[in-house]
């Protein structure tokens, strides 16, 4: 990754931050995420499975929601995904119907986390039905994101 790879990476990464700040103010786990395409955040998400009794509503599935609705399309093979946690493996199976190309993350999540536990959906390379895993990207922000808790 270059340096300025990086630069970007913090910069989405400060935005999942505040979102995950705003997560955590409402009584929900504070994770944030971002959707980017074409260098420009076009979705986000804040995690609210909590508040809405509803466990899908993770910030990196509401965010998939929104830039399927913002690209009218539901390939996202151009987009970046952005978080403050390693996604769930629940996420990373959204994350793959969607063909995001690129996810980048700050904390892992380890035995629930879709490329550290056992069972790694994110990276899986064995599913012929799926398309290529994403390429990952662990640690930006890292402390930063291991402070929210």
């Amino acid at each position: 990754m270059t340096p300025e790879e990086q630069t970007t990476y913090e910069i989405f990464m400060r935005t999942c931050i505040e979102l995950a700040l705003v997560a955590k103010k409402q009584g929900d786990t504070p994770a944030g995420a971002v959707i980017v395409h074409q260098g420009k955040i076009i979705a986000e998400g804040i995690e609210a499975n909590r508040t809405k009794n509803d466990i899908t509503f993770h910030a990196e599935i509401i965010a998939v929601r929104n830039a399927v609705q913002t690209l009218h399309s539901t390939d996202l093979s151009q987009t970046v995904l952005v978080t403050t946690h390693e996604p769930c493996i629940m996420c990373s199976y959204v994350i793959r119907h969607y063909k995001i190309s690129t996810v980048v993350f700050g904390v892992s999540t380890g035995e629930i986390g879709g490329c550290s536990s056992s069972h790694p959906l994110l990276t899986e390379k064995t599913i012929t039905r799926w398309n290529p895993p994403p390429k990952i990207i662990s640690g930006i922000l890292e402390d930063e994101c291991r402070e929210l808790h």
